[in-house]
């Protein structure tokens, strides 16, 4: 065989193996195979008996926190063992945001309630506020009329932490209208699973219960630590 031919053999030759080898699909990226933190679910029965949320308002509740919780969990660690560039993989990790906003935003909510005495014009949360809206009822009322808009979600007193402003945020269900790099001051739940037990549908009486049994010294503490 010339060393021509010889040539033109193994050119055949290779691009037989670089066609073969171009259909021969890549093998898929390995999931990632360290496990996620497990949550628990935070015991809040200290507030049964509180005024105005009946027992069954809030045990229900607490099943309803304690279901985002488990899902947390579950899609963690599904994310965890799913191939990364799989649809499914994709589902998970928009689903991801809205089960732990559910389940934080729920922490955050019965933590700020419990409470029993009003804010301290000498706190200097109370201060803060009177800086930015005049008074502290022009801040409250604003809060109020956020809460009583039509929809689900939650209203979200937030602190920007690069400013130091103060705003009332309308939440959409779990996972829209939250401000980037602030943090939450005040949450209160809005969805009708919050009252509709104990209100019907008389949202206008649930906030004003909201506000009698809201913990100023949780939310004065979360002041404190975004302003450290």
């Amino acid at each position: 065989m010339s060393l021509t031919s010889a040539s033109l053999a193994l050119m055949i030759v290779f691009a037989a193996s670089t066609a073969f080898a171009s259909d021969t699909p890549a093998p898929a990226p390995t999931p990632a195979s360290t496990m996620p933190p497990s949550y628990t679910p935070m015991d809040f029965s200290s507030l049964l008996g509180m005024p105005g949320f009946s027992d069954t308002l809030l045990q229900n509740h607490f099943k309803l926190y304690q279901g985002y919780v488990k899902n947390t969990n579950l899609v963690a660690s599904k994310l965890a063992v799913t191939d990364p560039t799989s649809p499914e993989y994709a589902e998970l990790k928009r689903r991801f945001g809205w089960e732990f906003d559910g389940m934080r935003l729920h922490e955050l909510y019965f933590g700020n309630l419990g409470g029993k005495a009003p804010l301290s014009p000498d706190a200097p949360l109370y201060t803060a506020i009177v800086a930015q809206f005049g008074s502290f009822d022009a801040w409250q009322a604003d809060f109020t009329a956020t809460a009583s808009m039509r929809g689900i979600g939650w209203v979200v007193l937030y602190q920007d932490t690069s400013s130091g402003g103060l705003f009332n945020c309308w939440i959409n269900e779990h996972d829209t209208g939250h401000l980037a790099g602030c943090t939450p001051l005040l949450v209160a739940d809005v969805f009708e699973h919050a009252f509709l037990t104990d209100y019907g549908l008389d949202k206008k009486s649930y906030i004003a219960a909201f506000w009698k049994n809201v913990n100023w010294d949780a939310v004065t503490l979360r002041y404190k630590a975004g302003n450290m």
